[in-house]
C-alpha cells in the first residue's frame, strides 16, 4: 500500500491503495464518486473514461501511481450543478436510453471540443469511435456535440 495526493475535481484527496490499482476503483471505491463506470475492464469501451489534464483517459488501465500531480476531472467535477454545455445539449438531443455510457461519452466529447471546437462528422465519428453505446444512440449524440461545436 502507498499513500496518493490526487488533485481530483480541484480538490486534493489522499487515498492509501497498491500502486497498481486503476484510477476507476481508487474513484469509485476509495473516493466515493460512481459516476466514472466499469464498463469493459480493458480500455475498449470508454464507460471509464475521465480527464488527466484535460484530455480523455481510460481510467480503468490508469494505475494510480501513474497520476502524479495531473490534475483528474470526473464527470461529478465537470459541473457541479449538471449545466455544462454538453450535459445541457445530452438533454437536448434525448441521447441517454440506458444511461450507463452517457458519463463516459460525455467526458470524450467534452475532451474533443476543448481540442476541436467545430469538429466535422468525421472529426467526431474519429475521436468517440473508442465510446460504445449498447443502446446505440450515435446519431443523438452526434447530433448534441454538434450542437455545441463552435462555428
Amino acid at each position: 500500500m502507498a499513500k496518493y495526493t490526487l488533485k481530483i475535481n480541484g480538490k486534493n484527496q489522499t487515498v492509501d491503495v497498491d500502486p497498481a490499482t486503476p484510477m476507476l476503483w481508487v474513484l469509485r471505491e476509495h473516493l466515493n464518486l460512481p459516476g466514472t463506470k466499469y464498463g469493459c475492464g480493458v480500455a475498449a469501451c470508454g464507460a471509464c473514461t475521465i480527464h488527466v489534464d484535460g484530455n480523455a483517459v481510460r481510467s480503468c488501465q490508469l494505475p494510480v501511481s501513474s497520476v502524479k500531480k495531473q490534475a483528474i476531472t470526473t464527470i461529478e467535477g465537470l459541473s457541479p450543478t449538471g449545466d455544462h454545455p454538453v450535459q445541457r445539449a445530452w438533454l437536448e438531443h434525448d441521447v441517454a436510453q440506458c444511461g450507463y455510457c452517457q458519463a463516459g461519452q460525455i467526458m470524450s466529447a467534452v475532451a474533443l471540443l476543448k481540442n476541436n471546437p467545430n469538429p466535422s462528422e468525421e472529426d467526431i465519428n474519429g475521436f468517440m469511435s473508442g465510446n460504445i453505446c449498447r443502446c446505440g444512440t450515435y446519431t443523438r449524440i452526434k447530433a448534441a456535440i454538434k450542437s455545441v461545436a463552435k462555428p
